[in-house]
């Protein structure tokens, strides 16, 4: 996705209450609020996203790009994040999965999405999973 279309799209996410939006190629979408590691700024990005045992789970695939995603590289600056799921919104903490725990989650998440493993295919980088617990704020899995 462009840089243009993903800010029309958290627009349309953030304008419409979450209500706008929140689907895209037929899997659920979360807008992520990271703080730039370089600028302090808020910065707003629509992620397709998976729920496992009430934890959100993202794949920094980056559309296949050959570098992680930047809100990626944001998280590992400062994981302090803000979620809009849905309707629901409010903080979190993100962390990217170790070793063990992607290789627990990789294989549920791209039997849920399989256009992740066509991504990791062609890519030539290992793509990092993140693991969010929203805590009470979040509704319960679409």
């Amino acid at each position: 996705m462009s840089i243009a279309a993903s800010r029309a799209h958290a627009w349309l996410l953030d304008r419409s209450g979450g209500r706008l939006g929140a689907r895209m190629a037929g899997r659920p979408v979360l807008l992520l609020t990271t703080t730039g590691r370089r600028t302090g700024r808020s910065r707003r990005t629509p992620v397709q996203y998976e729920t496992f045992d009430g934890r959100i789970v993202l794949a920094a695939a980056a559309g296949g790009a050959p570098s992680d995603p930047a809100w990626l590289r944001n998280i590992r600056a400062d994981p302090h994040v803000r979620v809009r799921l849905g309707t629901a919104e409010g903080p979190a903490v993100a962390r990217v999965a170790g070793a063990g725990e992607r290789s627990r989650l990789w294989p549920a998440l791209s039997a849920r999405n399989p256009a992740l493993a066509r991504v990791a295919r062609r890519v030539n980088r290992s793509i990092p999973l993140v693991v969010i617990e929203p805590g009470e704020w979040a509704p319960s899995a679409p």
